[in-house]
């Protein structure tokens, strides 16, 4: 091509494209240095390969790099790579014609996508991407063909470019961004470091960022550590430090502490910006634990060390490698918050994308690089990708085959975990039925005795003992069916504190309950039930269980019930409370409040979707209270119902029942703590 420069138009429909590409996905446009990152680390992956092929020969002092030189002074931005470079035809071809109908393309598509959220990768927007900062972009480009020239290109973000002869005198291209005044916090070189930690930490291809006109760092090495791209500014010699000491014969000698040095000062070697090699593009047997947390740590500026972590490496039928951590999470379910990073070829995308993740593994931390991933394309396409959906369902496969096998194989330490990870296996059971199946054997229920029990022991230790045979003598053939159909309760407590009495009542006859006192815990065991219709989950307070009472008639205790329920609405002012009688083996117990697993269900449900407004009395009936009639202050009430004090005991012995059944409100709180002041005077007196 001739010295003179010459002009072209860009091949586009309308004038309009630039202000589409400046304004579009306005509050993700630091993502041009993602794009000019990467289309360098390409540049020099091809080079590479080239040199594999023997279709070139790199020079002897050859390193592959990316350089960004930010300029604050002149408001410009240099992206500099060591790749193959191009000559004026490719420069037409690769810039004027493929990106930018590329780029047209794109926009046309997604400009009126106004949501970032709509959008995933973003690539394939590539150079064009600079014009969304930048008034002015200037290319200057050196092929490695042999006998190549140099070219340069420029364009001032209208449909005209000129291009020409060149002065670059290496392999590679540079782009210059002239900033536009609303983009000049991208010359600021920590604005910019920021940017390229968030995309660029782990691009396979190291990064070095600097400040044009800065002013030079130093550091001082010794001479044996001198290497040949080192700038020596000067050879320092430094002379052996002596001491005066006393030897064992306590005579004082001089004695060389440290000896003489041949040091050198240099200018500061740059650092890289990037990881070229990740923890997740090597084998899981070469990487050792500590790698991993201080992966970790790094990553996710999380000093709270995981618990345990899933190296995924796959090559067929896509290709997919990454970690998932389980972190350390707060008890309660609602804080539990995770970041899974997407990658793409060591380039980040995304957080937290649900199309390629399932949903429940979001609560997780980790890493998932998959170059398989169709990326220039909106959400909703993502969503019908068959590739997607297998990814998907390939990632939950291997965090269930993982769960399992530590389950089968180490089970002290998969039962040490359990408690902070099974928030994570609940949600997940809930959400990806395969997931359920592959992992409801290794579901776990922690007893009143700290003991973990698996679902199946669970069932097993709660099952009736009644045999076939006992139950055809007993009954006819069709209560022997119904027999067989009734379900088995598993009981179950929330609180242990506040459930404390009704724990008490459980252990006395020997009966066991699980603790499940996460939020997720309710609609978990939900879901079991809708699994399984051989179980019910019952809490421990929903009903008066059969063993713990004597076994008596209701008209035998027709009498109590009618009296302690007349006393009780009265001195409760409170005509709907249901009052039942019992004859419970513990005589110590005077009242306990029931409420039914349904209607509690209900009012949990109520809660979470924050109908508060609605009366909970709508689904089912309200608390009962259960009264004692083998208590001592039962029988008095029963006894003595016309007495003065009375009211009193009976608006005690009700909160008493309450607070074994859940936190009293505050204006009743303060009424109980009056009323007992008020009886611990009687008592004095």
């Amino acid at each position: 091509m001739s010295n003179t420069n010459r002009t072209g138009n860009l091949s586009i429909d309308s004038d309009n494209i630039f202000p589409i590409i400046k304004k579009w996905l306005y509050s993700d446009h630091d993502i041009f240095i993602r794009e000019l990152v990467s289309n360098g680390c390409d540049a020099i992956t091809k080079l590479k390969k080239l040199e594999i092929m023997g279709e070139y020969t790199f020079p002897e002092d050859y390193k592959a790099s990316i350089q960004v030189i930010v300029n604050p002074e002149e408001k410009t931005m240099k992206f500099i790579d060591t790749g193959l470079g191009m000559t004026a035809d490719e420069v037409e071809e690769y810039i004027t014609k493929i990106a930018f109908s590329g780029a047209t393309a794109f926009l046309e598509k997604y400009k009126d996508k106004t949501n970032a959220d709509e959008m995933i990768g973003h690539f394939g927007l590539g150079f064009y991407s600079a014009f969304m900062v930048a008034d002015e972009v200037h290319i200057d480009t050196l092929s490695y063909r042999d006998g190549a020239t140099a070219v340069h290109w420029e364009c001032d973000g209208g449909t005209q470019y000129t291009i020409g002869d060149g002065s670059k005198t290496t392999v590679g291209t540079e782009i210059t961004l002239y900033l536009n005044e609303e983009s000049v916090e991208f010359a600021n070189e920590y604005r910019t470091r920021e940017v390229l930690d968030k995309y660029c930490s782990f691009m396979p291809v190291e990064i070095f960022l600097s400040k044009a006109n800065a002013e030079p760092e130093y550091e001082t090495i010794e001479e044996s550590e001198l290497r040949d791209d080192d700038v020596v500014i000067e050879h320092i010699h430094e002379d052996a430090k002596t001491e005066e000491k006393e030897n064992e014969n306590g005579e004082k000698e001089i004695v060389e502490v440290s000896p003489a040095k041949e040091m050198v000062k240099i200018q500061k070697r740059p650092v890289a910006l990037n990881d070229i090699h990740p923890l997740w593009t090597k084998h899981p047997n070469e990487c050792s634990e500590d790698e991993y947390k201080d992966f970790y740590r790094k990553v996710f500026m999380d000093y709270k060390e995981p618990l345990f972590w899933i190296h995924l490496n796959m090559d067929y039928p896509f290709n997919l490698k990454g970690i998932l951590y389980f972190p350390k999470i707060n008890t309660e379910y609602d804080s539990v918050e995770g970041t899974i990073k997407l990658y793409n070829n060591q380039v980040f995308i995304a957080d937290n994308i649900k199309e390629v993740i399932p949903e429940f593994l979001m609560l997780l931390k980790g890493v998932i690089d998959c170059p398989d991933l169709p990326l220039n394309v909106s959400r909703s396409a993502l969503q019908n990708d068959g590739t997607v959906k297998k990814i998907s369902e390939y990632i939950s496969k291997k965090v269930a085959d993982k769960l399992t096998g530590m389950c089968k194989t180490d089970r002290e330490n998969y039962e040490k975990y359990w408690d902070d990870i099974s928030p994570f296996i609940k949600y997940g059971c809930i959400k990806d039925d395969k997931f359920y199946d592959r992992i409801k054997d290794c579901l776990l229920f922690k007893n009143l005795d700290g003991k973990y029990l698996t679902l199946q022991d669970f069932v097993a230790e709660n099952k009736k003992e009644d045999t076939a045979e006992a139950v055809k003598e007993t009954e006819s053939t069709e209560n022997a069916e119904e027999k067989q159909k009734e379900k088995t309760v598993l009981f179950y407590v929330t609180d242990e504190v506040q459930q404390s009495q009704y724990i008490n009542l459980f252990k006395e006859q020997g009966i066991d309950a699980v603790i499940l006192k996460h939020n997720i815990d309710s609609a978990f065991i939900t879901h079991l039930e809708r699994q399984d219709d051989t179980i019910k989950f019952e809490r421990i307070d929903a009903d008066v269980n059969a063993d713990m009472k004597e076994e008596v008639s209701e008209e035998d205790l027709k009498e109590e019930k009618e009296t302690l329920t007349d006393v009780f609405h009265k001195a409760l002012n409170n005509d709907k409370l249901e009052v039942k009688v019992e004859k419970l083996k513990n005589a110590s117990v005077s009242s306990m409040i029931v409420l039914s697993e349904e209607t509690r269900r209900m009012q949990d449900m109520m809660k979470m979707y924050n109908m508060y407004g609605m009366d909970p009395n709508m689904f089912g009936g309200p608390a009962t209270l259960v009264l004692n009639a083998n208590n001592e202050l039962v029988q008095y009430i029963f006894n003595h119902k016309n007495s003065e004090h009375v009211p009193m005991m009976c608006e005690q012995l009700y909160d008493l029942a309450m607070l074994s059944h859940k936190p009293l409100a505050p204006e009743e709180m303060t009424k109980f703590i009056t009323r007992s002041n008020k009886i611990m005077m009687l008592l004095a007196k």
